[in-house]
C-alpha cells in the first residue's frame, strides 16, 4: 500500500529540502580546506629544517593557498543559497505569530505537577539517566509556585501535589517496571519472540481478567498463528505459506494445550482457528485469512500490552504531557484568532476552567464526557453532578432536588418510584 501523498502546503517544503540535500555536498569544499592544510605543513616542515629557505617558502604558499581558498569559497556558495531557500520556504510556510499571552496560565501555580509530567514523560519513554538527571535538578533547584487567577496562594506544602510528585520523584521502582516493559516490547517488535509477553501476562492473569483484558488471549492467538504459518512470522500477502503439515499439527498442539482456559470467553474465536486447519493448503481464500494475513498484528499486540502494562500501573497508554502538548498544538491557532477577535472587538476571556471556542480535537483525545440534563437542558457541573436513579435514568442534581423536593418522587421518564437517597453520584 502507498504511503498517503504530502499536504499541499509541504510540497513546496519537500521540494527545496530535496534541492538542499543534492546541493549540500561539502566533501569539494573540505578537500579544499585540506589542501590549504597540507601546503601549511609542507611549508612549516620545511622551514623548520632550513630556516634560511622561510622567505622563498612564504612567497611560493601565497598563490596556491589563495587559490585553494577561493575554490573553497566557490564551491561552498550552492550551499548557502540551498540554506537560503529553505528558510525562505519555512519562513513562507511557518509564520511567526505571537503566542496568547500567559496571564491564564493555571499551571505556573503547580511546579511540582509540571515537573512530574516531565519526569513521567522520560520514564515512560526508555530515556531513565536523563530522567535521573532531571530528578536531582528539580530536588536541587525546587521551582517555587506562581499565584494565578484560580491559585492567588499557592503553597509549596500542598500535600496532596507533594504526594503526587514525590510518587514520580522516587523513580527506582518505576524505571525498573518500564525497563522490563521496554525489554519485552524489543522481544515482540525486533525479534518476534512472544514468550515473555505471555509469560508476563500469565502471571498476572486475574488482574487482566478483572478488567476484562483480551492480552493473554491475543498473544496466545498469535503464537497459534505463527506455529501454524510455520516460520514463526504472521504471513504477508505477497509470500506464500509453506506447504508443510507440520506447522499446523504443531499449532494444533498448542491449542490442546494452551486454549483450554479461554473456552469460556473466546470459543468462537478457538473455532475459528481450529476451523482454519481444514484450510491448511489454501488459507488465502479460506474464511480465516484475516487470522494468518495480517501485517499489523505485531503492532497490535505489541500496543495493547503496553496499553495493559500501563493500566496495571495505575497509567494511561500514553503519555499525558505528549497527550497535553499535542492537544495544545491543535488548539493554538484557534486560540490566536480567538485572541486577534478579542483586541480587535475589546473583549476579555473571563473564563478560567473551560475554553471559550470550540476545539477540534480528535476522538481520541475526548478524555472526559458531557453530560447535559434532559430535565433542565443545562450542563452537569462540580456543583451540579449527574445523578443515577434506580431505574437507569440520570439527571442533574439540581432537577432532582426539585422534582423530589425530599420526599419519594416518580422518575420523569419512567413509571418507577424512587427516595432521592437512593440516587447515585455519576462520574464521567
Amino acid at each position: 500500500m502507498a504511503p498517503p501523498p504530502p499536504p499541499t502546503g509541504m510540497l513546496e517544503l519537500l521540494e527545496q529540502l530535496d534541492v538542499l540535500e543534492k546541493s549540500a555536498n561539502l566533501s569539494a569544499s573540505i578537500h579544499d580546506v585540506q589542501s590549504v592544510i597540507d601546503l601549511l605543513t609542507a611549508a612549516r616542515d620545511k622551514v623548520a629544517a632550513d630556516p634560511q629557505t622561510a622567505p622563498l617558502t612564504l612567497a611560493k604558499l601565497q598563490d596556491p593557498v589563495k587559490r585553494s581558498l577561493e575554490q573553497a569559497q566557490k564551491d561552498i556558495k550552492p550551499i548557502y543559497s540551498g540554506l537560503n531557500k529553505y528558510g525562505k520556504a519555512l519562513d513562507k510556510k511557518f509564520k511567526d505569530k505571537p503566542i496568547p499571552p500567559a496571564s491564564n496560565d493555571a499551571l505556573s501555580s503547580h511546579p511540582r505537577l509540571v515537573n512530574r509530567a516531565i519526569s513521567m514523560h522520560l520514564l515512560r519513554e526508555g530515556e531513565f539517566s536523563v530522567a535521573s538527571t532531571f530528578i536531582q535538578e528539580a530536588h536541587r533547584h525546587p521551582p517555587r509556585p506562581e499565584p494565578t487567577a484560580s491559585t492567588p496562594n499557592p503553597s509549596m506544602n500542598d500535600s496532596r501535589e507533594a504526594d503526587l510528585a514525590e510518587e514520580s520523584f522516587n523513580s527506582e521502582k518505576l524505571q525498573g517496571q518500564f525497563r522490563e516493559m521496554y525489554l519485552i516490547l524489543h522481544e515482540l517488535r525486533q525479534e518476534r519472540n512472544l514468550e515473555p509477553a505471555i509469560r508476563w501476562a500469565r502471571q498476572r492473569s486475574d488482574l487482566l481478567e478483572a478488567r476484562g483484558s483480551n492480552l493473554e488471549f491475543e498473544l496466545c492467538r498469535l503464537q497459534f498463528v505463527c506455529l501454524f504459518v510455520g516460520h514463526g512470522l504472521v504471513a504477508d500477502d505477497d509470500e506464500p505459506m509453506e506447504e508443510d503439515p507440520q506447522g499446523p499439527l504443531e499449532a494444533y498442539k498448542y491449542a490442546r494445550r494452551e486454549f483450554g482456559h479461554f473456552r469460556g470467553r473466546y470459543a468462537h474465536e478457538i473455532q475459528q482457528l481450529i476451523g482454519a486447519m481444514a484450510y491448511w493448503q489454501n488459507v488465502v481464500d479460506s474464511p480465516y485469512r484475516r487470522y494468518f494475513y495480517n501485517n499489523t498484528a505485531w503492532e497490535e499486540v505489541a500496543t495493547s500490552f503496553t496499553r495493559e502494562f500501563c493500566s496495571l500501573l495505575g497509567l494511561s497508554a500514553d503519555s499525558p504531557l505528549y497527550i497535553a502538548a499535542t492537544a495544545g498544538a491543535i488548539a493554538l491557532p484557534h486560540l490566536l484568532k480567538l485572541q486577534n477577535i478579542m483586541e480587535k472587538t475589546r473583549t476579555e476571556w473571563t473564563t478560567q476552567n473551560e475554553l471559550p471556542v470550540e476545539i477540534p480535537l480528535p476522538p481520541t483525545y475526548h478524555f472526559h464526557s458531557i453530560f447535559v440534563c434532559p430535565v433542565s437542558k443545562e450542563q452537569s457541573t462540580d456543583a451540579n453532578p449527574p445523578m443515577m436513579m434506580p431505574c437507569g435514568h440520570v439527571i442533574a442534581q439540581e432537577s432532582l432536588d426539585r422534582i423530589s423536593k425530599g420526599t419519594r418522587f416518580k422518575c420523569p421518564y419512567c413509571p418507577m418510584e424512587s427516595h432521592p437517597r437512593d440516587a447515585r453520584k455519576v462520574r464521567l
